[in-house]
């Protein structure tokens, strides 16, 4: 039994500093999800950071519908690590969770151990040494695999995080 989806057949994957082990994203969007993400960190107001597209993730920084009057200002300066869904670890979500929806059960089983934690969910810890087995095993079943730890850990939110 595999929980991947059967389209997802290309990876990439890195070194997620974050929880210091291996981490796997969809290739087919990685690469727009960080510009995503670089893009929204980027941005020097709310009116700016309000205006950057996300295809692929939601833009934490978007009006509050329920609260629209205590929404900043456009011109007020905007800090990424401000907003409170950044703060508390919920945007960008954990790129190493991803491995649960991405590798086949059998082999989150065989290389990696589910890790809790109490504010943002299960992560799959795969461990850095275990790298090249787990690449040779994937590409056997027909993954293309390619290692990208910039993205991955963009993608984890490590581009603006100030843990980084």
């Amino acid at each position: 039994m595999t929980t991947h989806h059967p389209t997802t057949r290309r990876l990439v994957y890195g070194h997620a500093q974050l929880h210091d082990c291996l981490a796997f994203a969809d290739a087919n969007t990685a690469a727009e999800e960080a510009e995503e993400i670089k893009a929204l960190a980027a941005a020097r107001t709310y009116g700016e950071a309000r205006q950057v597209r996300m295809t692929h993730l939601s833009n934490p920084a978007a009006a509050d519908e329920d609260f629209p009057d205590e929404d900043p200002a456009d011109d007020e300066p905007f800090e990424i690590n401000e907003l409170n869904s950044v703060a508390e670890g919920d945007w960008p979500p954990m790129v190493t969770e991803r491995a649960f929806k991405l590798l086949p059960e059998d082999l989150q089983d065989q290389f990696g151990e589910r890790r809790f934690t109490a504010l943002n969910g299960d992560y799959l810890e795969i461990p850095v040494d275990r790298e090249g087995e787990l690449v040779a095993e994937l590409r056997e079943r027909g993954y293309e695999v390619s290692r990208d730890d910039e993205v991955i850990n963009v993608l984890d939110g490590r581009s603006f995080s100030p843990l980084s």
